[in-house]
């Protein structure tokens, strides 16, 4: 087995198709049924099943992906080592980030790193906060930003707070809010979390949801459209906003605060161009 074996189970697995991974992988199905073949002749194994709804794996099959997931990762590592002996700060940083970041923080981030350090590029991805701390430990990104307070037992760094607002187009009432329509969103567990217990700690009866959205962008525009109030963290407003808010504290008037965090392994720091990273975001105010 080679590199180029161990791309073709790795993207087998992620795919579930033949079709889909011959388009991934530009090669044609004939050749990439070929390769299966052989290496189902040199393992003495049947690696996987094609069904209908594609492809199965068998654990013989599965224990092969895991192992050339492993071999990716090392050998991806050794390629990142040898390129920093050398001190010059190269190569491509792998990131994970919640949504909302990307959309507003991690644009300006990565043109002052770049200006830096030209020629570093970037391949960036979103997801959840939950999934990025797996993203992260399993060295799929090299670094994640997430919102949000997560168990990660490696090294992390808080990048920024912000509070969070009762944002409506009409002046509104703390107390009228049981009362009132509440646009909903979908959110990271964390977020949803914090919105269910400062709700619960403030109010005997649940809120009133009369429309639920995708994103909180879409969201703030639903409250200016006047359809409701939404609670929201600072990082979608950009203060230019018709709104009137008011902003989410505790039953003691202690501001409720959202934050974020950078999360890394702590063996990235071998890597001149992780490291580099790192310290840029740690010198880095965002808010």
């Amino acid at each position: 087995m080679d590199e180029k074996d161990w791309l073709l189970l790795k993207t087998l697995y992620e795919q579930q198709n033949m079709t889909k991974t011959a388009e991934v992988l530009y090669v044609s199905q004939p050749s990439l049924s070929y390769r299966i073949q052989q290496l189902e002749k040199a393992f003495g194994i049947t690696i996987m099943h094609r069904g209908r709804r594609g492809v199965e794996f068998t654990p013989q099959g599965e224990y092969l992906v895991k192992y050339a997931i492993e071999m990716l990762q090392q050998l991806q590592r050794t390629k990142e080592f040898l390129l920093s002996m050398d001190n010059k700060i190269s190569g491509t940083l792998k990131i994970g980030t919640a949504s909302s970041l990307a959309r507003y923080k991690l644009p300006h981030i990565l043109k002052q790193f770049h200006t830096q350090y030209p020629d570093v590029e970037f391949k960036v991805t979103s997801s959840r906060s939950s999934e990025l701390t797996n993203s992260v430990y399993k060295q799929d990104v090299h670094i994640g930003f997430i919102r949000g307070d997560y168990n990660w037992p490696e090294e992390k760094h808080l990048i920024m707070t912000e509070n969070i607002w009762i944002v409506s187009k009409r002046e509104i009432s703390l107390h009228e809010l049981p009362q009132l329509p509440r646009i909903m969103y979908k959110t990271d567990i964390s977020l949803e979390n914090l919105f269910d217990n400062w709700w619960k700690e403030t109010f005997s009866k649940p809120p009133s949801i009369t429309m639920e959205v995708d994103h909180m962008e879409t969201c703030k525009e639903m409250v200016l459209s006047g359809f409701g109030y939404a609670i929201i963290p600072q990082i979608v407003l950009t203060g230019s906003e018709d709104f009137y808010r008011i902003q989410l504290r505790t039953k003691h008037g202690e501001p409720i605060l959202r934050k974020s965090w950078m999360i890394y392994r702590k063996e990235s720091m071998q890597i001149s161009l992780l490291k580099a990273f790192v310290d840029f975001i740690k010198e880095m105010k965002l808010m």
